[in-house]
């Protein structure tokens, strides 16, 4: 059982393809430790043990009359965040709000997931509706770092990124706002993409900020990363946002990294931005020299490594909580305690029923932003705030399309420090925003970005950095981190919390 936990997702298709492993015996295999090890991690919300038994069988069936054979994650468990939709399965956003709610259709991921033939092991913890950025404000409890369990797992995706981390998922689905891919799998030493706007259906998404949120995939490496954005990319009629008429493709990817590495030169034609201002003040050493050290190898490495500058880096985080938090504000509207959802038991009239059941339904962080949204969206400060917002945001998006007109990718760190002490800002929620920097304005921008592992800083936690590219650019900076993965072990080394000893 141990040895299909240390396989990557691809390696176990691999395996389930030649026969060597059964679709039930990984699928056992994963439930089993789910069982075993989630109870000091918290990753999962639900576990949908039957039914993923039943759908490996199933999948074992298919594949012995030929079926899907092809499909590199064909019989592979999965699990994905508990804001993406699966019918008849609990959703509940980690919110008391949508405790018990089970949905009457499937996300379109989620749809192109059992097409792919892939096994539902279950839903994952999160902050709750995904707002956070350390898995602290789920109504289901704190999801725990594998590497140290007195640390965040960052978020919002912390359930995900801790899943995979842990052995209790080869690769996952997230959803990414403003970091929420990229952060925890800093945080958790493993590998995410957050893909570029319109190129993922968010149909069956519970929405936070609908011109931000884009699903995305969370591996033990990049190219477990691909093969899951590959199976669910492409248009969706459902989502007027979904851009993309083909899903990407990334065959001839991997075998052009491993081809450049064989030269001993593989970043040799790559033009690299590094922006001088993203490591200024407030970043902290350890983080800092991984990634500067990662810029420097990727230059002995052929790579043409350029410092430059991004401006108005600093009006990123204020104009993506404006936007944020406004949009928010709308989204979050529906849950008033009539249609479905928790309805408070208190209330004794139709205003008591909305009043009641929100301010009972919705934690603390949710009611500051839906606060902070319905106040920029009002009369007399629109203009103000929410109008100045998505100026900003068009001229950020404007400052990274002329850097990324004269290189291949910007390299950045994730965020500011490694994953730090449960409760160590949950207090503070203006450095848990500031802390965003790095991530947020891709979101902004609808730009793609990969986080993959660099080093080890305070505590021996894992440090990750930042590939940014431009719109549609996923091939290119799956080929970039797949060389960075040939090249270093950092995405090899395993958490040894648990005894898990993968």
């Amino acid at each position: 059982m141990d040895d299909i936990r240390s396989m990557t997702a691809l390696e176990l298709g691999g395996a389930i393809r030649a026969g060597t492993v059964g679709c039930a015996e990984a699928a056992r295999a994963y439930l089993d430790a789910v069982k075993e090890f989630d109870g000091d991690i918290g990753a999962y919300i639900s576990v949908f043990e039957d039914e993923a038994l039943a759908e490996a069988e199933e999948a074992q069936r298919r594949l012995a009359a030929g079926g899907l054979g092809d499909s590199p994650l064909f019989g592979v468990p999965t699990a994905v965040k508990d804001v993406i939709c699966v019918k008849g399965r609990r959703t509940t956003a980690a919110s008391k709000m949508l405790d018990g709610f089970k949905p009457p259709y499937d996300a379109h991921v989620a749809e192109r997931l059992a097409a792919a033939g892939a096994v539902m092991l279950g839903k994952l913890n999160l902050d709750e509706f995904a707002m956070g950025g350390s898995t602290e404000t789920s109504y289901y409890g704190v999801t725990r770092n594998p590497w140290d369990l007195s640390r965040v797992s960052g978020g919002s995706s912390g359930g995900s990124a801790a899943a995979v981390a842990a052995g209790l998922a080869p690769y996952a689905l997230g959803s990414d706002t403003g970091g929420s891919i990229r952060q925890p799998s800093a945080f958790c030493g493993v590998t995410g993409i957050k893909p570029t706007y319109g190129s993922v259906s968010r149909y069956g998404l519970l929405a936070y900020a609908s011109s931000l949120d884009q699903i995305g995939p969370i591996g033990r490496d990049v190219w477990d990363c691909a093969a899951a954005l590959a199976a669910i990319s492409g248009k969706d009629r459902r989502d007027s946002t979904s851009v993309m008429e083909a899903p990407f493709d990334f065959s001839g990817v991997r075998e052009g990294a491993e081809a450049a590495v064989s030269l001993g030169t593989p970043y040799r034609g790559f033009k690299v931005a590094l922006p001088k201002n993203y490591f200024d003040a407030g970043l902290s050493e350890d983080v800092k020299a991984a990634t500067l050290g990662a810029a420097r190898e990727m230059e002995r490495l052929g790579a043409d490594v350029e410092e430059t500058g991004i401006p108005l880096l600093e009006y990123a985080v204020p104009a993506y909580y404006i936007i944020a938090c406004a949009e928010a504000s709308s989204n979050l509207s529906r849950y008033d305690g009539v249609k479905y959802g928790f309805r408070s038991e208190k209330a004794e009239d139709v205003l008591g029923v909305y009043y009641k059941s929100r301010s009972e339904g919705f934690g603390t962080e949710v009611k500051r932003r839906v606060m902070l949204g319905s106040f920029v969206l009002s009369s007399g400060y629109f203009d103000a705030y929410y109008k100045k917002a998505l100026q900003v945001r068009g001229l950020i998006k404007r400052a990274f399309d002329e850097v990324l007109g004269k290189y291949d990718f910007i390299l950045s760190p994730v965020s500011p420090t490694v994953a730090y002490k449960i409760g160590g800002q949950i207090e503070d929620p203006l450095a848990m925003y500031m802390a965003d920097i790095y991530t947020v304005s891709l979101n902004l921008a609808g730009l793609p970005g990969v986080a993959l592992p660099c080093g080890f800083g305070e505590g021996g936690m894992p440090v990750g950095m930042q590939l940014i590219g431009g719109a549609f650019s996923e091939p290119l900076l799956v080929k970039a981190a797949g060389i960075w993965q040939s090249v270093t072990d950092y995405h090899k080394k395993r958490a040894k919390v648990l005894g898990n000893g993968i």
